[in-house]
C-alpha cells in the first residue's frame, strides 16, 4: 500500500504525468514511470518527512539529482578537485548537493581497466555520478549508480573493464513485486542491465558523489584504481556475473513452471476441503439415521437437568462426609516411644 500510495504520489506531483493520468488514467502513464523517483530538493519539509517514512518501511523510493546541481554542473559553476589514482579522499557532503572530482588516466591506465568506488561507514544514502564534458565547458550528466548496503557499509561503484559489466537496479519492478510475493523472487534479476559505458579513454574524467540523505549530511570516501593489480577480479566478476545471466534464464522458464504447479496445487487443496466437508456431512447424515432406530421416547431435558441436579447433590455430600474428620477427643490416645518409664536403682552404680 505504501508503494501505491508513492506511485501516485509520484504521478500527481508531476504536471505532465498528472495530465497524462487525467487524460486516460493509468494505463495513459509510461510503465517506466512506475519506478518511484522523487527530487527531494523540490519537495518541503512535510513531504519530505512523509518519503523518509515510506523509505524506512521499505518502500523502494527511487530519488534523482537536484535540478540546481545538474544546471551548476551544465553551465560549468561548480568546484572540481582532483583525484589521485591510489588514494582514498573521505569527506562530507551536504544533502541534495554533489562534491565533484577529477582523474587522469593514461593510455595503458584505460587499457588495463578503471574503478572507481565510494562508501560510507555510517550506512549515508548517496549516489556516484559520471559526466561527460561538453565543448562548451560544461558537464552533462552520463551515468549514475545508486548506493547500497554491502555488508556493515553502504557503497557504489562503477567499473571499466573494457568488456560488458552489470549494475542491479532493486526498483525496477518494485510495484509488481509488492502486489506479487512470488514477483519479489522471480523479478529479482530483471534490474540486472549492463553499463551503458564499458570502458574509459585516456584524458581526464569527472565524478561526483552526491549526498542522497533526507535530512543529514552523508559521510564518505571516495577511490580511483587501476584495475592493473586486480587481474584475478576481473576474471573473477565476468565469470560470476555470466552465471547470473544464466540462473536469470533458469529462472524465466522456472517460473512458467511454478505457476502452472502452483495453479494446481491451489486446485487440489481447494478439492481437498470441499471432498473433506462432504465426508463430514455423510457422516453426519449416517449418524443421524442409526440414532432413528429406536422406539423409547426422547429423553426430557428437564428430567435429564433433574438427575444431574440429584448427583450433583449426591456426590457433593459423599464428599462432606469423606472430607469430615474425627475430632481431637474421638482419636486413640497413642502411646509415644518416648514416654517410657524406666526404673532406675540408685543404689547400684551404671
Amino acid at each position: 500500500m505504501f508503494k501505491e500510495v508513492t506511485f501516485s504520489y509520484n504521478i500527481l506531483s508531476d504536471p505532465d504525468k498528472r495530465r497524462q493520468y487525467d487524460s486516460a488514467g493509468f494505463e495513459a502513464v509510461e510503465l517506466e514511470s512506475q519506478e518511484l523517483e522523487l527530487d527531494l530538493s523540490s519537495l518541503g519539509a512535510v513531504n519530505t518527512m512523509f518519503a523518509a517514512l515510506f523509505s524506512k518501511l521499505g518502500v523502494p523510493i527511487k530519488t534523482t539529482v537536484s535540478a540546481t546541481v545538474l544546471e551548476e554542473a551544465l553551465n560549468g559553476a561548480v568546484d572540481i578537485h582532483p583525484l589521485p589514482l591510489g588514494l582514498p579522499i573521505c569527506r562530507k557532503v551536504e544533502k541534495q548537493c554533489a562534491h565533484f572530482y577529477s582523474v587522469t588516466i593514461t593510455e595503458e591506465e584505460a587499457r588495463d581497466g578503471f574503478v572507481c568506488r565510494v562508501q560510507s561507514s555510517d550506512k549515508s544514502k548517496f549516489k556516484l555520478l559520471y559526466f561527460d564534458q561538453e565543448e562548451s565547458g560544461g558537464l552533462s550528466l552520463a551515468l549514475q549508480e545508486d548506493s547500497a548496503k554491502t555488508g556493515k557499509v553502504k557503497s557504489a561503484g562503477m567499473y571499466f573493464l573494457c568488456f560488458p559489466v552489470y549494475r542491479l537496479d532493486h526498483t525496477v519492478n518494485s510495484i509488481a513485486a509488492a502486489k506479487d510475493a512470488d514477483a519479489a523472487f522471480f523479478k529479482k534479476l530483471d534490474g540486472f542491465q549492463p553499463y551503458e559505458i564499458t570502458e574509459l579513454k585516456a584524458g581526464t574524467h569527472v565524478f561526483a558523489v552526491y549526498g542522497d540523505n533526507f535530512f543529514k549530511s552523508a559521510s564518505y570516501s571516495i577511490e580511483a584504481l587501476c584495475a592493473a593489480p586486480f587481474m584475478e577480479e576481473k576474471a573473477n566478476l565476468r565469470a560470476v556475473e555470466a552465471e547470473i545471466l544464466a540462473k536469470r534464464a533458469e529462472i524465466s522458464k522456472f517460473e512458467t513452471e511454478y505457476r502452472e504447479v502452483l495453479a494446481q496445487f491451489t486446485e487440489m487443496s481447494s478439492r481437498y476441503a470441499q471432498e473433506m466437508q462432504a465426508i463430514d456431512e455423510f457422516l453426519r447424515q449416517r449418524n443421524e439415521i442409526h440414532a432413528s432406530y429406536t422406539t423409547a421416547p426422547p429423553m426430557k431435558q428437564s428430567s435429564s437437568k433433574w438427575r444431574n441436579k440429584g448427583s450433583i447433590r449426591e456426590t457433593k455430600e459423599d464428599a462432606q462426609v469423606r472430607d469430615k474428620k474425627p475430632s481431637t477427643r474421638d482419636r486413640p490416645k497413642k502411646k509415644k516411644w518416648f514416654n517410657i518409664h524406666l526404673k532406675v536403682d540408685k543404689r547400684k552404680p551404671c
